[in-house]
């Protein structure tokens, strides 16, 4: 849903109805969904089941795994029918051990989501496949949390920084159990719309397949030359084009 954000920020229900109708089968939710009231979550859980779609994730700041916070993260991923609760900013940390440190409170949140059948997960951006000190922190990540906290694939972002997603995922076998398919170009950088920039897509495709243990894909974009809904639009298309 982050592809139409500003449409959401106008009118959730009706821009949740319209991005169902277009054909999506699985939503994502960003940080802003915190922010809801219950029966503000109530509603789009209905709008959702009557068009069939799944949400099986929230993005999610690193402060909703708090103790303080985290019961009312719970509560509005079980209204939605979640399966995760994706951590997307973990602030702004500079040293190996700043992430060791993240590392520590996202295993505290998956640990404390696990009993009520949750899971935690991590959504990288470019920082984390930028390496620190040697060594890129996405690998402190994924040593330092348990198996079956997730590992989202921003595949964009791991591009335009230099790093192989198709390495990274047969490297975390298990663990990429959801990608964003966000394109990126040289030229334009993410206005490019998905399958027209320089992901290798069907290598992609076949490595979270058969060892990543995908479960399912995210159409996100950051913008484009045409509007958000048109945009998603196209982006579906392509997506579908690329699966004949």
């Amino acid at each position: 849903m982050y592809s139409v954000r500003k449409a959401q920020a106008a009118d959730l229900p009706g821009t949740t109805r319209k991005v169902c109708e277009m054909g999506y089968q699985v939503v994502e939710f960003p940080a802003q969904y915190y922010q809801w009231t219950p029966e503000q979550a109530k509603d789009v859980r209905k709008v959702l089941d009557d068009h069939g779609v799944k949400c099986l994730s929230t993005h999610n700041n690193l402060t909703y795994y708090n103790p303080e916070n985290i019961q009312k993260a719970i509560e509005y991923n079980k209204i939605l029918g979640t399966r995760f609760l994706v951590v997307a900013s973990a602030g702004r940390p500079t040293t190996l051990d700043d992430w060791k440190k993240t590392s520590e409170a996202l295993t505290k949140g998956a640990d404390a989501l696990r009993p009520v059948g949750l899971r935690g997960g991590y959504h990288n951006h470019q920082a984390e496949f930028t390496p620190v000190e040697g060594k890129r922190p996405i690998e402190v990540i994924a040593a330092n949390t348990p198996h079956d906290f997730m590992l989202q694939l921003d595949v964009g972002t791991c591009v335009e920084v230099g790093s192989d997603p198709v390495a990274w995922i047969e490297a975390n076998p298990g663990r990429i159990n959801s990608l964003h398919l966000k394109d990126w170009d040289k030229e334009i950088g993410y206005k490019s719309l998905f399958g027209e920039g320089a992901v290798p897509w069907k290598p992609v495709f076949a490595a979270a397949e058969k060892v990543g243990g995908v479960e399912y894909y995210l159409i996100e974009q950051e913008g484009s030359k045409y509007s958000e809904f048109e945009t998603a639009e196209k982006c579906l298309a392509n997506y579908r084009a690329m699966q004949k």
